[in-house]
């Protein structure tokens, strides 16, 4: 995004919803409401119609279309996409169809700043993603506090498998549930105080202690399936020999 105001279109068909989202939308400087649509049909004709547009917020659970629907048959280039939704159970296909950020609502105007500062390419101090936040424990263990959905959980790290990487987000993965985060995979692996993760792919750090098998440059763990990069390859398999 450039530093003049990014024009913004909003779909949702909540009418409540689409007000408070207008409303924060014309709070923010950086963005200028270019038009916003309740039907999702007539937002996408729209869409296809109208170039320009450089930011799209977006529900997902909308009668006859949803937002990732829309998603898929907007053409290239498209605006960055934030969706705005209710449920978290659509973050991860989101995140597939490379969506810019994942808001819940009601949508919180610091939370929208945030989104949208993530979109600019500057290199200002205050946007450095967070680091990600230790919890004081005892020698030996094995748990840390990571900020999920604006609240600290406690995570064992022991259990968890591979941390995946979806844009500005990560997912921590363990063999019962998956746990999105606002840090990059970067950020996260500067942060890890474990040795025994390991980066083994641009988009994957990996629990060495694991991982069940090593076939084809696919690591397994737990029945998932991790693809090792051939420039990991090597340390890897020289930290496998030492453990």
């Amino acid at each position: 995004m450039s530093t003049a105001a990014a024009t913004c279109v909003i779909i949702d068909n909540n009418e409540i919803d689409l007000y408070l989202l207008e409303h924060l939308v014309r709070l923010t400087k950086e963005l200028r409401l270019v038009s916003s649509f309740t039907d999702a049909h007539e937002a996408l004709r729209f869409l296809q119609t109208h170039t320009g547009i450089d930011v799209l917020l977006l529900d997902v659970e909308m009668p006859g279309l949803s937002g990732l629907d829309i998603m898929r048959q907007l053409g290239q280039p498209h605006p960055a996409v934030i969706i705005v939704s209710s449920h978290r159970d659509y973050a991860l296909d989101a995140f597939d169809l490379h969506v810019a950020d994942y808001l819940l609502k009601p949508v919180e105007y610091p939370r929208l700043q945030e989104a949208i500062r993530q979109l600019r390419p500057v290199a200002s101090p205050e946007l450095v993603p967070h680091t990600l936040p230790e919890a004081e424990a005892e020698p030996g263990s094995h748990d840390l506090f990571v900020k999920v959905n604006n609240r600290l959980v406690r995570l064992d790290f022991k259990e968890v498998l591979y941390i995946e990487a979806m844009s500005t987000y990560s997912v921590l993965v363990t063999a019962r549930q998956k746990f999105i985060v606002h840090y990059t995979l970067k950020r996260i692996a500067e942060r890890l105080p474990f040795a025994y993760f390991r980066r083994v792919h641009r988009s994957y750090i990996v629990n060495t202690r694991l991982i069940d098998c090593i076939e084809d440059n696919v690591l397994t763990l737990a029945g998932h399936e991790v693809p090792l990069a051939k420039s990991y390859q090597d340390e890897l398999l020289h930290s496998l020999r030492s453990l």
